[in-house]
């Protein structure tokens, strides 16, 4: 068994026992420091990478050895900067991981809230008293319709007459007129004085007369005409 199993199964985990489990906003804090204490690390390990570089370029072939012991001290580096390498990308794999894992906690968490908030807001909700609420509100919608299509509609206010005694009335009222414009029409006077011998001439004072009485009505041209064809027709 390693050392690092040993440390987790036995005194690690015997002195974890008397605290808490970190919360997660507090792992990522140590997580993210951790990121940021191994990338300094690096820099500092490429800043000696170069530098033995440089020092076994200097010495080259006048001290051999001075040389060789840069470039192993070169390598070391090299060889703790891949370490480095490894174990931030498992930190940052770890990080992302733990990230993942709160935002889902904080999702369900707030999930269970609204569902517990949702079931508090239900619990006094009878279905049978909405579905009655709902029939109320449909009655009452039919009869705010029936109010506004009887405003909407033109009041009649005891005007509603038969018209086809309105239309007798107004013919009577025409008839009446038409009746007392032809009495007070006068008729002409026969003429004293025989009638002319040509029946040309008796017809030429007829149109006279008619030019002269444009006023006269319709009817009593009819008549004057009529008139005219006895008094030709007696001429002749």
């Amino acid at each position: 068994m390693s050392k690092i199993s040993k440390f987790f199964k036995g005194g690690g985990s015997a002195a974890s026992k008397g605290r808490r489990a970190p919360s997660a906003q507090e792992a990522l804090a140590r997580l993210r420091e951790t990121e940021e204490m191994l990338g300094k690390k690096q820099e500092y390990l490429e800043t000696r990478i170069e530098r033995e570089l440089a020092l076994a370029r200097q010495h080259g072939t006048k001290n051999k050895r001075a040389a060789l012991q840069a470039l192993k001290r070169k390598k070391r580096y090299e060889k703790q900067l891949s370490q480095i390498d490894g174990t931030l990308s498992t930190i940052e794999f770890q990080r992302e991981a733990l990230e993942n894992s709160h935002t889902n906690t904080e999702v369900l968490k707030n999930m269970g809230y609204a569902a517990q908030a949702m079931k508090k807001v239900h619990e006094n909700m009878d279905l049978n008293k909405i579905d009655d609420l709902m029939q109320d509100i449909t009655e009452q919608q039919d009869v705010a319709q029936e109010i506004s299509d009887a405003i909407s509609n033109r009041a009649a206010f005891g005007e509603e007459f038969d018209e086809d005694e309105l239309m007798a009335e107004l013919e009577e009222l025409e008839q009446e007129e038409l009746n007392k414009g032809m009495r007070d029409v006068r008729l002409p006077s026969v003429p004293s004085t025989s009638l002319p011998s040509r029946p040309g001439k008796l017809l030429a004072c007829h149109f006279t007369f008619l030019m002269i009485k444009p006023c006269l009505s319709t009817r009593k041209r009819v008549e004057d005409e009529d008139e005219m064809k006895q008094l030709a027709a007696w001429a002749s």
